[in-house]
């Protein structure tokens, strides 16, 4: 197998994102999105795939993803050629290219394998197409008459906060507790979520949610539901993930972006 870099654009069939994607907010980002793929679990995030085709293997980088489904529960990876072509392709699709046995049989392909185009003794002559169609019911869609779409305005995002580097001094209630699975453990973690929380300083900066550990020192101080609190802490953008098999009150309802690292010098109101 040819493992040249230089591309050569007649042998990979380019499927461009269908605007703007989605990028990394930040290394800690990447590395939670790798792990939700299933495409790395390491301490240092892998910055280097390979995208393999029958003939030709080469080396990519993953630049951003795109999401689709109801509550955009699904990603489409885009990644990108050392010449700088992109291409979208399914995590699964990736992941799987990453395996010594690529191409010998992928589950990608073993449905579609039609006995007139194999040779004796079962090889499949068929091509790997890595930009196959990910979404089957889209293709069922096709062959029915197509329905006027309603235009609907796009939502636009909210701004990027820039967040202070600094330990800085807040003021917040508490919403609820919650687990967080930690696959370090394998085990949920339980945490406090926060809400109307906000930066204290010249310009009040609004959080909104933002969660931190229920550590042993939070829990001497017994918090409840409603709580108002003060405190000082380090703020970073890291969305509170999801607890395994957790009881009702222990989901949140709404998206958490941001959490609170060692928060001190607790005020209980």
């Amino acid at each position: 197998m040819a493992q040249a870099h230089i591309e050569q654009t007649e042998l990979t069939r380019y499927i461009p994102p269908k605007g703007d994607y989605e990028t990394f907010r930040d290394e800690e980002h990447y590395k939670d999105k790798l792990k939700e793929w299933g495409l790395s679990s390491a301490k240092e995030a892998k910055k280097e795939f390979w995208y393999k085709d029958r003939n030709y293997q080469r080396q990519v980088t993953i630049k951003g993803y795109e999401t689709y489904g109801s509550g955009g529960g699904f990603a489409t990876l885009v990644i990108e050629f050392q010449d700088g072509n992109v291409t979208c392709i399914h995590p699964a699709y990736l992941k799987e290219m990453q395996q010594s046995s690529f191409g010998k049989e992928s589950m990608f392909t073993v449905e579609d394998k039609d006995p007139a185009t194999s040779k004796p003794g079962g090889e499949v002559t068929k091509e790997i197409d890595p930009a196959k169609d990910i979404e089957s019911p889209k293709k069922e869609a096709a062959s029915k008459p197509a329905k006027a779409k309603e235009v609907k305005p796009k939502k636009e995002k909210a701004p990027k906060l820039e967040l202070p580097a600094d330990k800085v001094h807040f003021t917040a209630t508490v919403k609820q507790f919650a687990q967080t699975y930690n696959p370090f453990n394998e085990e949920n973690d339980e945490v406090v979520v926060l809400e109307h929380v906000q930066i204290v300083q010249e310009s009040p900066l609004e959080l909104g949610l933002a969660w931190c550990s229920h550590s042993k020192t939070l829990k001497k101080f017994e918090l409840a539901p409603g709580d108002l609190l003060e405190f000082d802490g380090k703020v970073v953008a890291k969305k509170l993930a999801k607890g395994k098999d957790v009881a009702e009150e222990f989901v949140v309802d709404a998206a958490v972006l941001y959490k609170i690292n060692n928060p001190s010098k607790m005020i209980k109101k």
